[in-house]
This record gives structure tokens, C-alpha cells and sequence, in this order.
């Protein structure tokens, strides 16, 4: 993904929200409907959460520096892992104590009746723009990926989490709504504090899984396997390696991916002859992954062991042909 993308989606989804905050206040404020206000604060709470994912992508660009060697791409994955948080609290467990406030108290809407309703369909509207925005931005780099797969496998946090939040905020709508519309109807205020109760498990279970997914990304993702194959036949696509002994990739930022391995080399006369030899298979590569940006590559001489000898992927293991003080260490599993 794009960071222009994930940053167009950030910014019609918060233009959108304060919007409808203002509105959704403005609808409590007459109506006193518990439905209303929370909406009003789960609008509160993803304009908040937009700003943090911007404030994120900006503190991500900082140069690395001595003490943080790789850089601070990981920072959008903090800042995606807080957003769910504050949905959590602030939007979620608000939500399920107002409505059962409300249920214990329930209140009929006496006054400016078509005010909640009003505001609820043209949030509707401009809520159903920012998704279709997100959408729009993620298509970009979905492919063929279904959502759900495209929502946990992204390594960029800021379009799942728009639109993990868009769609809660549309699904949310519908079930004020319905409360509203049911407490109107009938002039019992209990079905505005269902629809709230509706509203707050919504919120906390997409919190739930926007917590989960970023956990993942924090606790560091290696490549994708299609990538993971590219790099490997990039690897061996020459004359400079026999094998790769054993390769780790990892995520340093949704952008970064950093490739370690260690390679099955021929004897060299010289080491600039090696040294020129691991320059090509870092350029294959790169040119295979872009964003392959860190590699170290460990040469070293290496023959299969009869009965124990790998093909020469990077989940399949060789034995040095001299043993070593470090022998052991060397070893896969080590």
C-alpha cells in the first residue's frame, strides 16, 4: 500500500467524522437520545484515532539513528495498536455504560423528533463517502485477496484500520437508527438503549480484532510467501550460491523488509571476488523485492551430509564440511 493512499483515506475519514461529530452532538443536545450521544463519541473517538494514524506515519520518517539502528517504521504499528485501544475505551465500554444507564432510566424522545433521524442518514451519507474512499485506496493493493484476508495479512495498519472503522461506524449508524426510530415509534426510550448496547459490542469487537492483528505486526512479520520465494530464487538464480543454508525475513516498517541469510558459497580466489559475488545477490534481490532494503548475507562453505542433506531452501538445513568451534551453533534449531 501506498503511503499517499493510506493517507487520502485518513484524511476523508477524519473530515468526515468531525463532520458528524458536530451533528451528532448538536442531535443529543435537542433529543436527548443515549443512541445519539453515543454515536456522538464514537465520532469522537475515530477523529482522535485518524489523527493518531497521521501523527504515526509522520514520526515514522524520522532518519534512523544510533540508538534505533533500523529505523522507526514500526512507529505506524504502535500508533494503529493505540487506535484500538481508544476504541476500545472510549468508544466501546462509553457506549455499553450508556445503554445500560438509558435501560435502567429509559427516556422517550418528546422533542425535535425528526432531528436524530435527520442527522443519522446524512452521517450515513458522508460516512458511506469516506468508505467508499477506502475502499477505493485499498483496492490499489488488495489483487484478489478477499477483505478479510486483505485486512490480516496488510503490513501497512493505516487502510485496515480505516476500514475496519468505516464499517463499524456504518453498521453502528444503522443500529442507532433502528433505536431511534424504534423509540419513536413506540415511546418506549429501552429501544434507544439497545440500540446503544448494539453500537458498544460493535465497537469492542472490532477493537478485539484490530488489536489482535497489530499485536502480529509488533511483534514482528516475516515476508509473504510469494515474496519469500522470489528472494529465494533470487538467491540461488546465479552462479554465486549453491544454496541458502538457512534465511530469516522480518518487517521493520510496512515498507522494509530486511533479509538475513546464510549461503552456500563456491571458494573464491579472493575476497573481492566474494565480495563482488554477494553484491549481485543483494542487487537480484532487490530487484526481485523493492522493499527489501536491509540484507546481510553470510557466505560460507558447505557439503551435504549423507542421509541429512537439504535442498537447499531456507527451511531446509546443510552440514559444514569443517567442523568448527561454532559447529554447533551453526546448526538449524541452534
Amino acid at each position: 500500500m501506498s503511503a499517499n493512499g493510506g493517507t487520502r483515506a485518513i484524511v476523508a475519514a477524519l473530515a468526515a467524522n468531525v463532520g458528524i461529530a458536530v451533528t451528532k452532538f448538536v442531535a443529543f443536545l435537542l433529543t436527548g437520545s443515549s443512541s445519539m450521544l453515543a454515536e456522538a463519541i464514537h465520532s469522537v473517538a475515530d477523529s482522535g484515532n485518524q489523527g493518531l494514524l497521521l501523527l504515526g506515519g509522520r514520526r515514522a520518517k524520522r532518519e534512523a539513528t544510533a540508538q534505533h539502528p533500523f529505523g522507526y517504521g514500526r512507529e505506524r504499528y504502535i500508533y494503529a495498536f493505540i487506535v484500538s485501544i481508544v476504541l476500545f475505551s472510549l468508544g466501546g465500554l462509553f457506549a455499553l455504560y450508556e445503554a445500560y444507564h438509558k435501560w435502567s432510566h429509559p427516556m422517550p424522545i418528546t422533542s425535535f423528533r425528526v432531528v436524530p433521524v435527520a442527522v443519522l442518514v446524512i452521517a450515513i451519507i458522508m460516512e458511506g463517502f469516506s468508505f467508499r474512499t477506502a475502499i477505493k485506496e485499498a483496492n490499489v493493493t488488495r489483487g484478489s485477496q478477499s477483505w478479510v484476508r486483505y485486512v490480516r495479512r496488510a503490513k501497512a495498519p493505516e487502510l485496515p484500520v480505516v476500514l475496519l472503522e468505516d464499517f463499524g461506524a456504518l453498521v453502528g449508524l444503522a443500529f442507532a437508527l433502528f433505536g431511534v426510530g424504534m423509540t419513536l415509534a413506540t415511546g418506549n426510550g429501552r429501544w434507544d438503549a439497545l440500540g446503544t448496547a448494539m453500537i458498544g459490542v460493535l465497537l469492542v469487537a472490532i477493537a478485539i480484532i484490530l488489536a489482535i492483528e497489530t499485536k502480529s505486526l509488533l511483534l514482528g512479520e516475516g515476508a509473504e510467501p510469494k515474496d519469500l520465494a522470489a528472494i529465494e530464487q533470487a538467491v540461488v538464480g546465479g552462479p554465486e550460491v549453491e544454496r541458502i543454508i538457512h534465511m530469516k525475513t522480518l518487517y521493520l516498517g510496512p515498507e522494509e523488509l530486511m533479509v538475513a541469510a546464510k549461503i552456500a558459497v563456491s571458494p573464491c580466489e579472493t575476497a573481492e571476488d566474494l565480495a563482488r559475488d554477494i553484491n549481485a545477490v543483494e542487487a537480484r534481490i532487490r530487484g526481485a523485492v523493492p522493499i527489501a532494503r536491509v540484507i546481510y548475507l553470510e557466505p560460507d562453505i558447505y557439503r551435504a551430509a549423507s542421509g541429512r542433506a537439504g535442498a537447499g531452501t531456507a527451511s531446509e538445513a546443510a552440514v559444514r564440511s569443517e567442523a568448527g568451534p561454532d559447529e554447533a551453533a551453526e546448526r538449524p534449531g541452534s
